[in-house]
């Protein structure tokens, strides 16, 4: 079984990478907050399948297909 395209850039981050350099954009109702990754990944209560997007230094290493860009990140 292959892995995700967004799971092996976690499992890549997470083992093989500077985790700090990682932040996550993830739908909440309305609102698309920008998290650390290992912030995100600590909480538990965020399911997967709302990430958004994944970037690195500021640069997006994975986007979900067909998402919309309504979001705004600071």
């Amino acid at each position: 079984m292959k892995k995700g395209k967004l799971k092996e850039i976690i499992s890549r981050a997470l083992y093989a990478d500077i985790t700090e350099k990682y932040t996550v954009i993830y739908r909440d109702m309305n609102m698309y907050p920008e998290v650390a990754l290992s912030e995100f990944l600590s909480s538990g209560e965020i399911p997967f399948s709302r990430i958004v997007e994944i970037r690195r230094d500021g640069i997006v290493v994975w986007k979900k297909s067909g998402s919309n860009n309504f979001y705004t990140s600071d």
